[in-house]
């Protein structure tokens, strides 16, 4: 692992994990259950003081969420810190983190969605890895697949290895060839939200994207302004996760236009993946080195 980059250890019992909410208010019973399944890990878990705050679609004023989310950064005692949800509002905040704090002891942000773009300030300031994923929690409970994926992501040191899935509509999207780079991105609203200020340089990444619940028509807005302002440009290939929540009836089906945006760009795409919005979306870290083989299907990344 390059110098520049600060890759924070791996989770042991007994370690702390802080519970924040940057974003949207989480359902309290959803935490809890969160919190008694990491604490079967052998993790302790506190929560920030503004967890369950509500002041609108945000949990709790920027000034509120903000001070959560840096005081766990502070914090010594705390190694990891797991967003409750996303939703809305990180955006708000994402410029700013203490990144003073991060650099002086890196520790694993989890989350993904509205969290996305706390990722890429992180990386973009102190090329930060963090673990894009989550628990989700379904009626009360949690798949296996789900909740493995985040134990193997923040408690081995394990390359982790994701299969393409035919049953994904973006598998469709699946060229050839392969790449290699930092794994970088994730949900595609966020990443457009952050361009021109909290984006880091993509060049030479592997870009993963996500998206949830959006018209076609913003996406188009969204892929066309990332290309022709060149954010797009040098990517080394593309991971492309899961795209849920659009119109079937739509007059272009979301594959068609990812299709006509993304195959311009001439790399290596592998869609399919478990990534995302989806049915037991899974965990991987961002910002460490992956392999991305489009002939094979397989995004590799590696915590090495």
């Amino acid at each position: 692992m390059p110098s520049d980059v600060l890759l924070p250890p791996t989770l042991r019992a007994g370690d702390k994990i802080r519970f924040v909410s940057p974003a949207s208010t989480p359902d309290e019973s959803g935490v809890l259950r969160r919190k008694a399944v990491l604490e079967r890990w052998g993790l302790k878990v506190d929560l920030g003081q503004h967890v369950f705050r509500k002041r609108g679609f945000l949990a709790g004023t920027d000034e509120e969420r903000l001070t959560d989310l840096n005081a766990a950064l502070r914090d010594r005692d705390v190694r990891a810190i797991m967003a409750t949800r996303g939703g809305k509002g990180s955006y708000r905040i994402a410029d700013q983190l203490d990144f003073d704090a991060a650099r002086a002891d890196p520790k694993l942000l989890i989350g993904f969605s509205d969290i996305t773009i706390l990722h890429l300030s992180l990386w973009k300031h102190c090329r930060l890895v963090g673990i894009h994923g989550a628990l989700m929690d379904d009626n009360g409970g949690f798949t296996e697949a789900n909740s493995e994926a985040l134990r193997r992501a923040l408690m081995s040191s394990d390359d982790i290895r994701l299969q393409s899935r035919g049953d994904e509509p973006t598998s469709a999207l699946t060229t050839s060839g392969t790449a290699r780079g930092r794994l970088l991105g994730g949900n595609l609203d966020m990443v457009s939200t952050a361009a021109g200020w909290a984006l880091p340089d993509l060049a030479g990444a592997i870009l993963l994207l996500e998206a949830v619940t959006m018209h076609v028509g913003q996406v188009d807005r969204q892929l066309t302004m990332l290309r022709k302002a060149g954010h797009l440009n040098g990517i080394a290939g593309i991971a492309l996760g899961q795209f849920t929540g659009f119109d079937p009836n739509a007059s272009v089906p979301i594959v068609d236009l990812l299709r006509d945006h993304l195959e311009r760009l001439g790399v290596p795409i592998v869609g399919g993946l478990l990534l995302g919005h989806g049915h037991e979306p899974l965990s991987v870290a961002i910002g460490c080195m992956a392999t991305l083989d489009a002939d094979a299907g397989t995004l590799a990344v590696s915590r090495h």
